[in-house]
């Protein structure tokens, strides 16, 4: 039986000391570019992940329920304290923020530590560097950049059945245009966000970098999805074009040696998959070990979730017996089929490891077949947290299911109503003739304020904005992100931290009132993943 509340919050804290190592097979690293002798990849045991050893310090840090709860009571009047003084706090916040970065940035490079040295390559925090001397012949500094726009390319899905993706970057554009018409990146200048709709087809995305590169001259990429992700950030990285928050959790956006050019936002898809592990040990242990079904979707998204299941399935036979992975067409217009197989096999837990239409659809099959009353725990993954988009349309069938959420806050979700960022996102949405209720438009803010907050570094640094300057205060970037719990961390350091968030809610869904809880405390081990060079042929960190 599942825990009550108030032993799940105390089983939840426990589940630190026990997490394994979630990371992919090692291997060459194929089509590298641009990196620096000085900077070496992590070690297999934490790259893309988490170790052993941090979850269990954080765990010894963590040691009392008591300690926890009151914790969550101080974020909660603390936040309640921001509440009250609104977004001109919220803004006072991040222009302090951006000072400090800028001032430490502008000492380095003044002082020769970080800049592009007399070899021509440009050096950064944690190890960081990118060797120009391989860029194209005709590259510039400021390719993309007008006296009135800042050209920044996006590719994404507008169609097809990973659809309801694109309202992100809607929402993106309407960040953009409140900050080109309120406060300016560059006096004068608009962020032009040139976006195209790929379907989630690889081939497409492939062909519109390449529009986007030669045709449309952008000063900075943008990309949504693993697979499209990955058959283009080599391209993206030899013409030495900033690509920064990557919409995709998968954890080979952690690799400043060999793609400086690239980096991610979101949760890795390897620590996701092992928190999944954790928590079924904490909290399921008299039901030890149990039979576990994954709906995968079978392209590079699906198979890093897998990985990192199977990963942890490997190391701890004690939790789980078996692993079931069926994989499914991303494709294809159902997932009736697959569930039904699973269902044969009478799994203990379900996991959901797919994306888009597929997410409320297997939520749905999931109670067709049986599968709620027979299964201790199912698990929807957290690019399906947004409410309006995937679990609204699943209706009851989606009541008590658990994410491991990233941290993400849902700006349609009324637990959220009152922050003063949540209000500000929906008052723009809604002036944009847009319905705030389409929670994937507040996730495009989630991305776009930090691409203008190191856009807006990046033009205070010496020399102006530029793309250097964009990955140095990229890849120096820290600050309270105001659509994540409180409690997550958002920062990178160059090869020493190059994953932005590494910290998770552990979230269930309540669908009288389609809203997301957190149960228990916050895991963040910011600064803990190591960088991960992937292997497309072996499927993990090289």
């Amino acid at each position: 039986m599942i825990r009550s509340r108030i032993w799940r919050l105390f089983a939840l804290l426990a589940v630190f000391s026990l997490v394994a190592v979630a990371c992919g097979d090692s291997g060459d690293v194929d089509d590298v570019v641009a990196g620096d002798d000085v900077a070496t990849t992590a070690p297999p045991d934490t790259a893309g992940g988490l170790s052993e050893d941090d979850v269990k310090d954080a765990f010894d840090s963590t040691t009392t329920t008591e300690e926890a709860t009151e914790t969550t009571e101080a974020a909660a009047e603390e936040e309640e304290a921001v509440v009250l003084e609104g977004m001109d706090a919220l803004e006072a916040e991040w222009a302090e923020n951006r000072a400090a970065i800028v001032a430490d940035l502008t000492a380095k490079i003044e002082s020769g530590e970080y800049g592009i040295d007399a070899n021509n390559v440009l050096r950064g925090p944690g190890g960081y560097s990118a060797d120009l001397n391989n860029c194209p012949d005709d590259w510039s500094d400021t390719n993309g950049l007008t006296g009135d726009e800042i050209r920044i390319g996006h590719t994404t899905a507008k169609s097809g059945t990973l659809a309801a993706y694109g309202n992100i970057s809607v929402g993106s554009q309407v960040y953009f245009d409140y900050v080109s018409d309120n406060d300016p990146v560059i006096p004068g200048a608009r962020v032009n966000y040139i976006i195209r709709d790929d379907a989630y087809v690889a081939a497409q995305t492939i062909q519109f970098i390449d529009e986007l590169v030669e045709s449309e001259n952008v000063f900075a990429l943008t990309t949504l999805g693993s697979p499209n992700t990955l058959a283009v950030y080599t391209t993206i990285n030899n013409e030495c074009i900033p690509h920064p928050f990557v919409l995709s959790g998968h954890p080979a956006w952690g690799d400043p040696e060999f793609h400086p050019w690239t980096t991610g936002y979101q949760l890795s898809y390897f620590t996701e998959a092992v928190l999944w592990g954790g928590w079924i040990k904490a909290n399921l242990a008299d039901e030890l070990p149990l039979k576990v079904a994954g709906l995968v979707a079978d392209n590079d998204f699906g198979l890093a979730y897998e990985a990192g299941f199977q990963t942890f399935a490997d190391n701890n036979p004690d939790v789980v017996s078996e692993f079931v992975a069926i994989r499914h067409d991303p494709a294809a217009p159902t997932v009736s089929n697959e569930v039904t197989t699973l269902a044969a096999g009478d799994p203990d837990v379900f996991i959901s490891m797919t994306a888009g239409n597929a997410c409320p659809q297997a939520i749905q099959d999931v109670e067709r077949v049986g599968l709620l009353e027979t299964t201790l725990v199912q698990f929807t993954p957290s690019v399906c947290k947004g409410i309006e988009a995937f679990l609204k349309p699943a209706g009851d069938a989606a009541h008590n299911w658990w994410v491991v959420g990233g941290g993400n806050i849902d700006t349609s979700d009324p637990s959220h109503a009152d922050d003063p960022f949540v209000e500000f996102a929906n008052e723009l949405i809604t002036e944009a003739g847009l319905d705030p209720a389409i929670s994937l438009y507040g996730i495009g803010f989630s991305y776009a304020w930090p691409y203008i907050e190191v856009l807006k570094i990046g033009a205070a640094l010496p020399g102006g904005l530029s793309r250097t300057n964009l990955m140095l205060a990229t890849w120096s970037f820290s600050g309270k992100h105001p659509l994540l719990l409180d409690g997550i961390t958002f920062a990178v350091n160059g090869l020493a931290d190059p994953y932005f968030i590494e910290g998770s809610d552990f979230s269930q869904y309540d669908s009288s009132d389609a809203s997301w809880s957190v149960v228990g405390a916050i895991v963040d081990l910011d600064g803990a993943s190591g960088a991960c060079a992937w292997n497309i042929d072996e499927g993990g960190c090289g």
